[in-house]
């Protein structure tokens, strides 16, 4: 098994960590008007996108603070370094978000302790006119504030980010209320070093309404986070949650895997992708593209099996893609492969138009941050 270190690596020069988090933070607002285009195309419901754009502001504002927490890298000794998963995922790994949770936890704390922001400006103004000195110690301050009141707003993609209900109406199947909602969580999966959107279809047939059901619904939030890996096939998560509660139908599973990200700056890429990034020779800002895709698996129907000596359950039949012989190693119904990418890095994969690339989905952004679909 490869050592993960090996593909671990800490960005140590001060001007390589700003560029880092000025492209991530144009990635991430570019993904809102994707996930819109998306909505449009009928690829997700308004609900679904309420989830989904809740959690890319989310990934916006980890981003941010973690640029804050970085901006003194390689000049100030007492400043940490950020550390990319340069190979996988092109992402911070999983550490960096469990030091940000527990920082979060301390945030007040560092807040009443520092001077304000305009203090802090004072004071640098005051160290460069009258001792004629860079205040680096009081640029180091500025930044660590900065990044604790980003914290301090909450907001922020976590390591776990819990589910969430949303209603979607009910029906009544013989003579019994039978609800339906749409529960959404994340995760940013260590195996990967990659975000993770869930959204799954319930229909609750149980006595009480599922999230006001407090002998369920921190059982299925549990069940659902515990779950919550990349190794594990949408077909096995969808199977266990329908065995563990016998009045809870998840109906459809989907997971949304937003990167890995590619840059020929910040990661070691092969195949296509590397002869696209190396032709487009974009400048840094335009220098990189960003994979999203949707594993969707979707219920036919339901079957009663035995439960007990003289009960029976209901249990969901899944359907797997008909039209790829992959269909069963996935353990999904469908999976659907976009790209994300700045205009002039489409004219080189147009160009090139590698077979890899030919049924995905292509959204370039143009330089006015207008974004175009093509197929």
């Amino acid at each position: 098994m490869a050592d993960p270190a090996l593909d671990h690596y800490e960005l140590a020069d001060l001007a390589a960590t700003r560029r880092y988090f000025r492209k991530f933070g144009a990635i991430t607002g570019h993904l809102g008007r994707v996930a819109g285009l998306m909505e449009a195309e009928g690829r997700f419901t308004r609900d679904e996108i309420d989830g989904i754009a809740r959690y890319l502001v989310a990934l916006t504002n980890t981003f941010r603070a973690l640029g804050h927490k970085y901006h003194l890298s390689g000049r100030f000794p007492r400043a940490s370094k950020v550390t990319l998963d340069r190979v996988e995922s092109g992402f911070p790994v999983l550490a960096e978000l469990l030091l940000m949770a527990n920082d979060m936890a301390q945030a007040e704390l560092h807040l009443r302790q520092s001077p304000g922001v305009e203090e802090l400006k004072d004071q640098m103004v005051r160290q460069i006119v009258g001792e004629r000195q860079i205040p680096t110690r009081l640029q180091f301050t500025l930044s660590q504030r900065l990044y604790h009141e980003e914290l301090a707003k909450g907001a922020l993609f976590l390591a776990r980010n819990d589910p969430e209900p949303a209603w979607l109406g009910a029906d009544s199947v013989d003579g019994r209320e039978r609800r339906r909602f749409l529960l959404r969580w994340a995760v940013y999966d260590g195996q990967v070093n990659l975000p993770a959107i869930y959204l799954m279809e319930v229909e609750d047939t149980g006595w009480h309404s599922l999230p006001r059901d407090q002998s369920r619904w921190p059982a299925v939030q549990a069940h659902l986070m515990a779950q919550s890996l990349d190794g594990l096939k949408l077909l096995t998560i969808a199977r266990g949650f329908d065995e563990d509660f016998a009045d809870l139908h998840p109906t459809r599973l989907r997971r949304i895997h937003v990167g890995p990200m590619y840059s020929r700056s910040f990661t070691a890429q092969t195949g296509p992708i590397h002869d696209v990034l190396d032709q487009a020779r974009a400048p840094e800002g335009d220098d990189w593209a960003l994979a999203w895709t949707e594993e969707d698996l979707r219920a036919a129907g339901a079957e009663r099996v035995r439960s007990g000596w003289f009960g029976s359950v209901e249990r969901q039949v899944y359907t797997l893609d008909p039209f790829s012989a992959r269909g069963a190693e996935t353990g999904a119904s469908a999976t659907t492969r976009s790209v994300v990418m700045p205009q002039r890095i489409y004219q080189a994969l147009a160009a090139l138009d590698p077979p890899g690339f030919r049924d995905v989905a292509k959204f370039a952004v143009a330089p006015s941050g207008a974004v175009a679909r093509y197929r």
